[in-house]
C-alpha cells in the first residue's frame, strides 16, 4: 500500500492506494436503500423535497434509468410515509402512476407477463389385453448387409476351418 499523506498529523486523512484492502473496503461499502438518507426538518421541507423526488423520478422513468428509478421510489416512499396521509394524497397518486409506467418498460404494449401455459395432453387409460390384441408391433426393416467376409481369425476366434 501507498500512503499518499506523509504528516505527521494524526488527524490527518490517509489515503491508501492500491493493496490489499480494496475486499474490505467493498465490504463494507453498501448500496444505499433510500430510506438511509437523511430527511429534512419540518413538514414544509418535507412536502419540498418529496416533489423535487417526483419529478427526479419522473425524468429518470422517462430516460429508462432503471437504478436510480429504484433508489428514487424508495427515497419517494420514506418522504411519503415520514408526512401526515392527508398532505400526501396528491403525491401518492402520482407515485402509483410512475410505478405502472415502471413497471410497463421493456415490454410491449397489451401483452402481460406470463405466457398462458399449455395444456397437458390427454392421458391414456391403462390398456387392456384387448387393446394389445388389436394393435400388431410392426418388425423393423432388415438391413441388406450383402456378402460379406468376416475375417475370424482377426478377431482373435481361431481359424474358420474345423477345430
Amino acid at each position: 500500500m501507498v500512503r499518499r499523506s506523509q504528516t505527521s498529523n494524526p488527524r490527518a486523512v490517509v489515503v491508501l492506494t492500491g493493496g490489499t484492502d480494496w475486499p474490505g473496503r467493498a465490504a463494507r461499502e453498501q448500496r444505499s436503500t433510500g430510506v438511509d438518507f437523511q430527511l429534512p426538518q419540518g413538514d414544509a421541507a418535507k412536502i419540498t423535497a418529496l416533489r423535487r423526488t417526483i419529478n427526479v423520478l419522473r425524468k429518470a422513468v422517462k430516460d429508462k434509468r432503471d437504478t436510480a428509478s429504484r433508489y428514487l421510489f424508495r427515497k419517494a416512499r420514506a418522504l411519503v410515509n415520514a408526512l401526515p396521509a392527508h398532505k400526501t394524497k396528491q403525491a401518492r397518486e402520482q407515485l402509483a402512476a410512475l410505478r405502472e409506467k415502471f413497471r410497463a418498460q421493456g415490454k410491449p404494449p397489451g401483452t402481460s407477463v406470463k405466457k398462458p401455459k399449455p395444456k397437458p395432453a390427454a392421458r391414456s387409460r391403462a390398456k387392456t389385453p384387448a387393446a394389445k390384441s388389436t394393435r400388431q408391433a410392426k418388425p423393423a426393416p432388415a438391413r441388406d448387409l450383402g456378402d460379406r467376409f468376416i475375417n475370424r481369425a482377426s478377431l482373435g476366434y481361431g481359424p474358420t476351418d474345423g477345430a
